[in-house]
């Protein structure tokens, strides 16, 4: 009789996210698809530094609904799931699928002998390895950390999924480099994005031409090419100089950036930051914008890019390999490095241009990556290790 539950999902960081009341990233929105593909059929996991437990299977589908659909009091109410949550034994979890999609506990050294001594088949999703590959765009410390991350990885895995063809070649670059191999199973899955919610155009859109940015604001996402460039395009167009959205929420490496966004009295009214938008809003902004601009020295995947093609958008990007995985040939691709470049395109696209055109009779043609056909290259994956 085949196992009703053969999956182990680690919730770990759905948790903590889901305590700090934050918004969820890409990763968390990729752990949560996981989690809605796959909760029926797992037990969950829950670590933290050394310890680890695995929740039986009605303590797991009570914790997996309340992840998934939160709700008022999340704090009160996970903390109730938790504390009344019962455990599977461990010899009760022998030889299941280990699935861990958002780089959870990886640079925990007792992860790895923790899943030896279980038994377990650890499958990990890599989602970047900018740490190793961009460290001084990152937090102090975390380049070290993500490295013992993907050695961890390498080291215990038993299939690796990677969210890009990209990332799987630097992937494979740091294996060399460390001289580890890769896992035999292995599997490039573009990510699936969410159905975009069917929105009225945003009732709070700016009257003259305005421009969207979305993402962490973080050293590497580049806010501080656009901060600059908008502070020369209102210096020399004044009123007429258009608008500047930035959707995210601030996160670190950023002091350039905040004391401008915070000081500059001259960007007041044309810069303007929206640290939390609810997604139907941001589909509403994107459909009416410019351009999306997405200026990134690295990105893991790109989803800002799909969601503004399927909404209409053009696109201006770093040329990254990333989002030529995801998006062809249809955006305009632009050195990050380039500020020159940047200027001229947003000069020109804010009034229309042959570039834009382009691209609007590109994007009704666009077909984005959908979770449908990534659960249905992982399923089949999956049933080859199994």
């Amino acid at each position: 009789m085949p196992r009703q539950r053969p999956f182990l999902i680690d919730v770990s960081r759905l948790i903590w996210r889901a305590w700090s009341l934050r918004l969820p990233t890409g990763i968390d929105r990729v752990c949560l698809a996981y989690l809605a593909h796959y909760g029926a059929r797992s037990h969950a996991v829950i670590q933290k530094q050394s310890l680890r437990i695995v929740l039986n299977a009605k303590a797991s589908d009570a914790l997996f609904q309340l992840l998934l659909h939160g709700g008022p009091r999340m704090r009160t109410n996970l903390t109730t799931c938790l504390a009344q949550a019962g455990w599977q034994r461990e010899r009760d979890v022998r030889g299941k699928l280990y699935l861990n999609v958002g780089h959870t506990g990886l640079d925990v050294r007792s992860l790895p002998n923790w899943l030896k001594r279980t038994k377990l088949r650890p499958v990990y999703l890599v989602h970047d390895l900018i740490p190793i590959t961009h460290p001084h765009y990152c937090r102090a410390g975390e380049a070290e950390r993500h490295t013992k991350r993907m050695r961890h990885l390498l080291e215990s895995a038993d299939g690796v999924i990677a969210n890009s063809q990209d990332t799987l070649d630097q992937l494979e670059q740091f294996a060399i480099e460390q001289n580890l191999p890769l896992p035999g199973h292995k599997l490039t899955a573009l990510l699936g994005t969410e159905a975009l919610p069917i929105t009225a155009p945003s009732l709070d859109r700016p009257s003259r031409p305005y421009f969207v940015m979305i993402g962490t604001i973080e050293a590497r996402k580049n806010h501080l090419l656009l901060l600059k460039i908008w502070q020369h395009l209102v210096q020399d167009l004044g009123e007429n100089a258009p608008i500047l959205l930035l959707i995210g929420q601030r996160g670190w490496e950023i002091d350039e950036v905040a004391q401008i966004l915070d000081q500059d009295r001259s960007l007041q009214g044309h810069v303007v930051e929206l640290s939390r938008c609810s997604d139907g809003r941001m589909i509403g902004l994107l459909s009416g914008a410019r351009a999306l601009l997405i200026p990134s020295f690295a990105e893991g995947f790109g989803i800002p890019v799909i969601e503004a093609l399927q909404s209409g958008a053009p696109v201006i990007a770093s040329d990254l390999g990333v989002f030529r995985e995801v998006a062809g040939d249809i955006p305009l691709y632009l050195r990050p490095d380039d500020p020159t470049a940047w200027m001229e395109a947003i000069l020109s696209y804010s009034e229309g241009s042959a570039d834009r055109q382009r691209q609007a009779s590109l994007i009704a043609n666009y077909v984005a990556p959908n979770w449908e056909d990534h659960f249905r290259r992982v399923d089949s994956w999956l049933g080859v290790i199994e």
